[in-house]
């Protein structure tokens, strides 16, 4: 217990946490005028899993039911955590305890191609009835665009995801003939998006079968499949040109070992007056690594980069950075309405799997909602070209269409 204790003697400075260990005594942490968020550990061995690893520890021992929370609920214990290790200049804790991830993160994120494919399966070609209870209807799983008017309490998370797709497809300056690559296309709600408002023709490439099989029968049903593709394929082996390319929520998935080569290939495959747009979760605290919990458990592979470390190699690629746009609280807004959806549904998610699976997907929508509310993690989109009047040299034609 003398690990856990001291973490949580170093960690819980604002507010306050109560532990109650597998024995029955009680240990108290943080303010003592505050009403704490009330835990018990079941048994010995999870206080010194949480103490080694606390990321890892605490996410097993919550989906385990080996770490209960008795005062509220998870997001009263993430809120506590999140507050007092949020990014900041003075949070020595913070730092010291993201450097033991690093070393273990670069491994997972090498992604070489057999890799990537099992990766993309782990998280994506899970039950399409599970996506259908918490995505909007073009079944979005990105970060929502929440425009003045639609960003309060009330807010609406299918019309935040349509002005999603609508920003995006502003930003690509589309026209009817030309022809446009969406990378990493999910479902297929952008593609599809992008042929109903232009005309053009669109290849969708994903790694996941059930996407594949999904984005394939909703083009088809829509009367667009002639002019909307999908293939399973992944993007190192499409083959160009393309007057516009898109990326969505993917770039998190290509590991930092292969970045010059994703940047090399969207340029290879761009036409001189081509345009892409690539927008991706990202980090404002510079380099660092996907925590362990979430490595094991959602995102194998996975890496969300700073800006520095994305630059360098879009400058290798010999492509004109012509708008970066960087949105900071969306994606919490976002993780919001995907946490009390899957709340609403609990029953029918436990039907699908378990009471466990239940319990990981909340620990994971809340931890996420909390990294843009407490920790260093935003939203960028990186509109690129190959030439440096390849969109206009003023934003105007975001307003005016």
């Amino acid at each position: 217990m003398w690990l856990l204790k001291r973490l949580l003697e170093k960690a819980v400075r604002e507010g306050a946490l109560q532990v109650t260990r597998h024995d029955g005594s009680i240990l108290r942490f943080g303010n003592t005028d505050a009403d704490p968020v009330r835990i018990r550990l079941t048994d010995k061995a999870t206080e010194g899993r949480i103490g080694r690893n606390p990321a890892l520890g605490a996410g097993e021992a919550f989906m385990d039911g080996r770490l209960i929370v008795e005062s509220g609920d998870i997001m009263d214990l993430l809120d506590l955590v999140g507050r007092n290790l949020r990014w900041d200049r003075g949070n020595t804790l913070r730092v010291s305890l993201w450097n033991q991830q690093r070393l273990a993160a670069k491994w997972d994120e090498l992604n070489a191609r057999t890799r990537s494919k099992r990766n993309v399966a782990h998280h994506y070609d899970l039950s399409d009835s599970l996506y259908d209870l918490f995505l909007d209807a073009e079944r979005q799983y990105s970060c929502g665009y929440f425009r003045p008017g639609n960003d309060g309490p009330d807010s609406d998370l299918d019309q935040a995801q349509r002005d999603k797709l609508e920003h995006i497809a502003r930003k690509l300056r589309l026209e009817p003939g030309q022809r446009v690559l969406d990378i990493g296309c999910g479902w297929g709600g952008m593609a599809r998006h992008i042929h109903r408002v232009s005309g053009a023709e669109v290849l969708g490439v994903t790694l996941s079968q059930e996407q594949l099989k999904y984005a394939r029968a909703k083009a088809e049903s829509l009367g667009m499949a002639d002019k909307v593709r999908y293939e399973l394929m992944d993007y190192r082996d499409v083959q160009g040109p393309f007057d516009r390319i898109v990326s969505v929520g993917m770039f998190e998935h290509v590991g930092r070992p292969n970045y010059f080569a994703y940047f090399d290939k969207v340029a290879e495959l761009l036409t001189p007056d081509g345009v892409a747009l690539i927008h991706t979760i990202g980090r404002s605290s510079g380099k660092g690594a996907t925590d362990p919990w979430t490595a094991k458990y959602i995102f194998p592979g996975g890496y969300t980069p700073a800006l520095s470390e994305i630059m360098p190699h879009i400058e290798r690629a010999f492509l004109w950075t012509t708008d970066v746009e960087v949105w900071r609280l969306h994606y919490a807004k976002t993780l919001e309405h995907w946490l009390r959806r899957c709340r609403a549904r609990k029953a029918e998610i436990v039907a699908l799997y378990d009471e466990r699976f239940f319990r990981m997907w909340e620990f994971y929508l809340g931890g996420a909602m909390n990294a843009f509310r407490f920790d260093d993690h935003v939203v960028f989109q990186l509109q690129l070209a190959r030439k440096r009047d390849g969109v206009p040299i003023a934003r105007d034609y975001l307003q005016n269409g």
